[in-house]
Protein backbone atom coordinates (compact mmCIF):
# COMPACT_ATOMS: atom_id res chain seq x y z
CA UNK A 1 0.00 0.00 0.00
CA UNK A 2 2.57 2.60 1.11
CA UNK A 3 4.57 1.71 -2.54
CA UNK A 4 1.41 2.43 -4.04
CA UNK A 5 0.57 5.82 -2.43
CA UNK A 6 4.61 6.79 -3.09
CA UNK A 7 4.11 6.24 -6.42
CA UNK A 8 0.89 8.10 -6.44
CA UNK A 9 2.37 11.28 -5.12
CA UNK A 10 5.43 11.12 -7.23
CA UNK A 11 3.05 10.95 -10.20
CA UNK A 12 1.06 13.83 -8.87
CA UNK A 13 4.04 15.77 -8.38
CA UNK A 14 5.47 14.99 -11.98
CA UNK A 15 2.23 16.29 -13.03
CA UNK A 16 2.39 19.43 -10.90
CA UNK A 17 5.86 20.24 -12.61
CA UNK A 18 4.14 19.54 -15.73
CA UNK A 19 1.54 21.60 -15.40
CA UNK A 20 3.46 24.50 -13.83
CA UNK A 21 6.25 24.21 -16.67
CA UNK A 22 3.43 24.18 -19.38
CA UNK A 23 1.72 27.37 -17.63
CA UNK A 24 5.51 29.08 -17.46
CA UNK A 25 5.80 27.87 -21.02
CA UNK A 26 2.28 29.32 -21.73
CA UNK A 27 3.05 32.62 -20.27
CA UNK A 28 6.70 32.98 -21.96
CA UNK A 29 4.61 32.16 -25.37
CA UNK A 30 2.14 35.10 -24.75
CA UNK A 31 4.68 37.40 -23.78
CA UNK A 32 6.32 36.64 -26.65
CA UNK A 33 2.95 37.29 -28.73
CA UNK A 34 2.56 40.65 -26.81
CA UNK A 35 5.81 41.61 -27.82
CA UNK A 36 5.71 40.94 -31.23
CA UNK A 37 2.52 42.73 -31.31
CA UNK A 38 3.80 45.13 -29.67
CA UNK A 39 6.87 45.71 -31.88
CA UNK A 40 4.41 45.76 -34.76
CA UNK A 41 2.11 48.12 -33.23
CA UNK A 42 4.78 50.57 -32.75
CA UNK A 43 6.33 50.11 -36.41
CA UNK A 44 2.69 50.26 -37.81
CA UNK A 45 2.78 53.70 -35.91
CA UNK A 46 5.87 54.83 -36.63
CA UNK A 47 4.99 54.27 -40.45
CA UNK A 48 1.80 56.32 -40.04
CA UNK A 49 3.53 59.35 -38.47
CA UNK A 50 6.41 59.06 -41.09
CA UNK A 51 3.98 58.96 -43.67
CA UNK A 52 1.64 61.67 -42.28
CA UNK A 53 4.39 63.85 -42.08
CA UNK A 54 5.16 63.58 -45.69
CA UNK A 55 1.87 63.90 -46.67
CA UNK A 56 1.78 67.26 -45.00
CA UNK A 57 5.33 67.99 -46.65
CA UNK A 58 3.66 67.57 -49.74
CA UNK A 59 0.58 69.47 -49.06
CA UNK A 60 3.10 72.17 -47.61
CA UNK A 61 4.70 72.12 -50.97
CA UNK A 62 2.06 71.60 -53.11
CA UNK A 63 0.49 75.23 -51.38
CA UNK A 64 3.35 77.04 -52.40
CA UNK A 65 3.42 75.67 -55.59
CA UNK A 66 -0.20 76.12 -56.38
CA UNK A 67 0.90 80.19 -54.64
CA UNK A 68 3.58 80.34 -57.44
CA UNK A 69 1.55 79.27 -60.34
CA UNK A 70 -1.28 81.28 -59.24
CA UNK A 71 0.87 84.65 -59.47
CA UNK A 72 2.78 83.32 -62.78
CA UNK A 73 -1.08 83.30 -63.99
CA UNK A 74 -2.22 86.05 -62.89
CA UNK A 75 0.73 88.03 -64.37
CA UNK A 76 0.47 86.45 -67.13
CA UNK A 77 -2.84 87.73 -67.35
CA UNK A 78 -2.32 91.22 -66.69
CA UNK A 79 0.19 91.27 -69.39
CA UNK A 80 -2.10 89.38 -72.06
CA UNK A 81 -4.86 91.88 -70.70
CA UNK A 82 -2.35 95.29 -71.46
CA UNK A 83 -1.64 93.80 -74.51
CA UNK A 84 -5.55 93.53 -75.74
CA UNK A 85 -6.55 96.96 -74.57
CA UNK A 86 -3.39 98.51 -76.73
CA UNK A 87 -4.43 96.03 -79.43
CA UNK A 88 -7.60 97.65 -79.01
CA UNK A 89 -6.64 101.10 -79.31
CA UNK A 90 -4.81 100.70 -81.99
CA UNK A 91 -7.47 99.06 -84.04
CA UNK A 92 -9.58 102.02 -82.76
CA UNK A 93 -6.79 103.91 -83.88
CA UNK A 94 -6.76 102.59 -87.27
CA UNK A 95 -10.21 102.50 -88.10
CA UNK A 96 -10.30 106.30 -87.38
CA UNK A 97 -7.98 106.79 -89.83
CA UNK A 98 -9.39 104.77 -92.19
CA UNK A 99 -12.65 106.34 -91.92
CA UNK A 100 -11.03 109.73 -92.46
CA UNK A 101 -8.71 109.00 -95.17
CA UNK A 102 -12.13 108.32 -96.78
CA UNK A 103 -14.02 110.58 -96.12
CA UNK A 104 -11.23 112.40 -97.49
CA UNK A 105 -10.90 110.58 -100.71
CA UNK A 106 -14.83 111.19 -100.72
CA UNK A 107 -14.47 115.13 -100.68
CA UNK A 108 -10.87 116.25 -102.18
CA UNK A 109 -10.78 113.25 -104.70
CA UNK A 110 -11.13 116.10 -107.52
CA UNK A 111 -8.65 118.73 -105.49
CA UNK A 112 -5.69 117.64 -108.41
CA UNK A 113 -8.81 117.66 -111.45
CA UNK A 114 -9.90 121.12 -110.12
CA UNK A 115 -6.63 122.57 -110.18
CA UNK A 116 -6.31 121.63 -113.71
CA UNK A 117 -9.19 123.84 -114.60
CA UNK A 118 -7.97 126.63 -112.63
CA UNK A 119 -5.98 127.46 -115.25
CA UNK A 120 -8.17 127.40 -117.96
CA UNK A 121 -10.71 130.17 -115.70
CA UNK A 122 -7.89 132.22 -115.17
CA UNK A 123 -6.71 132.15 -119.18
CA UNK A 124 -10.61 133.31 -119.74
CA UNK A 125 -10.51 136.18 -117.18
CA UNK A 126 -7.74 137.42 -118.48
CA UNK A 127 -9.02 137.70 -122.14
CA UNK A 128 -12.38 139.35 -120.33
CA UNK A 129 -9.91 142.07 -118.70
CA UNK A 130 -7.88 142.69 -122.11
CA UNK A 131 -11.06 143.07 -124.24
CA UNK A 132 -11.65 146.35 -123.64
CA UNK A 133 -12.51 147.48 -127.57
CA UNK A 134 -15.98 148.63 -128.82
CA UNK A 135 -15.19 146.05 -131.47
CA UNK A 136 -18.43 143.40 -132.16
CA UNK A 137 -16.13 140.75 -132.54
CA UNK A 138 -14.27 141.52 -129.55
CA UNK A 139 -17.97 142.11 -127.74
CA UNK A 140 -19.17 139.01 -128.39
CA UNK A 141 -15.77 137.08 -127.62
CA UNK A 142 -16.04 138.50 -124.50
CA UNK A 143 -19.25 137.94 -123.60
CA UNK A 144 -18.48 134.33 -124.58
CA UNK A 145 -16.08 134.09 -122.48
CA UNK A 146 -18.41 135.49 -119.82
CA UNK A 147 -21.05 132.94 -120.47
CA UNK A 148 -17.85 129.91 -119.85
CA UNK A 149 -16.90 131.48 -116.92
CA UNK A 150 -20.55 131.66 -115.29
CA UNK A 151 -20.77 127.82 -116.81
CA UNK A 152 -17.17 126.62 -114.98
CA UNK A 153 -18.91 128.79 -111.42
CA UNK A 154 -21.87 126.65 -111.54
CA UNK A 155 -20.04 123.45 -112.25
CA UNK A 156 -17.93 124.51 -108.76
CA UNK A 157 -20.73 124.86 -107.38
CA UNK A 158 -22.14 121.66 -107.56
CA UNK A 159 -18.84 120.18 -106.29
CA UNK A 160 -18.26 122.67 -102.90
CA UNK A 161 -15.37 124.34 -104.87
CA UNK A 162 -15.84 128.22 -103.48
CA UNK A 163 -13.48 131.10 -105.27
CA UNK A 164 -11.86 133.63 -102.66
CA UNK A 165 -11.85 137.38 -104.35
CA UNK A 166 -10.96 139.21 -100.72
CA UNK A 167 -10.76 142.66 -102.82
CA UNK A 168 -11.39 145.46 -99.94
CA UNK A 169 -11.27 142.56 -96.86
CA UNK A 170 -8.88 142.45 -94.32
CA UNK A 171 -5.58 140.41 -94.99
CA UNK A 172 -5.82 136.63 -94.13
CA UNK A 173 -2.64 134.82 -94.36
CA UNK A 174 -4.42 131.38 -94.32
CA UNK A 175 -6.27 132.14 -97.56
CA UNK A 176 -4.17 134.93 -99.27
CA UNK A 177 -0.88 135.46 -100.52
CA UNK A 178 0.57 138.74 -100.55
CA UNK A 179 2.60 139.63 -103.66
CA UNK A 180 3.40 143.13 -102.49
CA UNK A 181 2.78 146.17 -100.10
CA UNK A 182 1.47 149.72 -101.53
CA UNK A 183 0.92 152.22 -98.73
CA UNK A 184 -2.67 153.71 -98.73
CA UNK A 185 -4.18 156.77 -97.31
CA UNK A 186 -8.13 155.51 -98.26
CA UNK A 187 -7.89 152.08 -96.61
CA UNK A 188 -6.72 150.67 -93.37
CA UNK A 189 -3.48 149.08 -93.23
CA UNK A 190 -3.56 145.12 -93.64
CA UNK A 191 -6.21 145.64 -96.49
CA UNK A 192 -6.36 144.07 -99.95
CA UNK A 193 -6.45 146.52 -102.54
CA UNK A 194 -5.84 144.46 -105.61
CA UNK A 195 -6.10 140.98 -106.85
CA UNK A 196 -4.14 139.71 -108.98
CA UNK A 197 -5.25 135.70 -109.33
CA UNK A 198 -8.54 134.60 -107.17
CA UNK A 199 -8.03 131.59 -104.87
CA UNK A 200 -10.26 128.36 -104.64
CA UNK A 201 -11.29 126.21 -101.59
CA UNK A 202 -12.46 122.58 -102.02
CA UNK A 203 -14.73 121.73 -98.92
CA UNK A 204 -13.49 124.14 -96.80
CA UNK A 205 -9.98 122.49 -97.73
CA UNK A 206 -7.58 125.62 -99.89
CA UNK A 207 -6.59 124.73 -102.81
CA UNK A 208 -4.91 127.97 -104.18
CA UNK A 209 -4.24 131.47 -101.86
CA UNK A 210 -5.39 134.44 -103.74
CA UNK A 211 -2.83 136.56 -104.86
CA UNK A 212 -3.44 139.90 -103.49
CA UNK A 213 -2.01 143.18 -102.99
CA UNK A 214 -1.83 144.43 -99.37
CA UNK A 215 -1.64 147.88 -98.12
CA UNK A 216 0.08 149.54 -95.12
CA UNK A 217 0.15 153.00 -93.15
CA UNK A 218 1.40 156.10 -95.26
CA UNK A 219 4.98 157.25 -93.02
CA UNK A 220 4.16 160.76 -92.16
CA UNK A 221 7.71 162.76 -92.05
CA UNK A 222 7.95 164.24 -88.36
CA UNK A 223 11.11 166.26 -89.26
CA UNK A 224 10.23 169.86 -89.51
CA UNK A 225 10.47 172.02 -92.70
CA UNK A 226 12.93 174.74 -92.65
CA UNK A 227 12.57 178.26 -94.53
CA UNK A 228 14.78 179.06 -96.60
CA UNK A 229 15.33 182.39 -94.75
CA UNK A 230 16.48 180.24 -91.74
CA UNK A 231 19.06 177.94 -94.01
CA UNK A 232 22.25 179.96 -94.90
CA UNK A 233 22.90 180.01 -98.59
CA UNK A 234 25.41 177.94 -99.83
CA UNK A 235 27.48 181.04 -101.57
CA UNK A 236 27.21 182.89 -98.12
CA UNK A 237 29.06 179.78 -96.54
CA UNK A 238 31.73 179.85 -98.94
CA UNK A 239 32.85 183.53 -99.27
CA UNK A 240 32.94 183.29 -95.13
CA UNK A 241 35.65 179.97 -95.79
CA UNK A 242 37.23 182.14 -98.38
CA UNK A 243 37.31 185.43 -96.06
Amino acid sequence: MSKDQGSSEAQSDSELIEEVLEQAAENDAKEEVTDEVESQVQVETAEKEEETGSEQESEQVTVEELQKQLKQAEKKAADNWDKALRIQAEMENLKRRTQKDLENAHKYGLEKFAKELLAVIDSLELGIQASTSDAPEVVALREGSELTIKQFESVFAKFNIEAIDPMGQAFNPEQHQAMTMQPSADVDPNTVINVFQKGYILNGRLIRPAMVVVSQAVKVSNEPVESKKDKPDADSINLDEQA
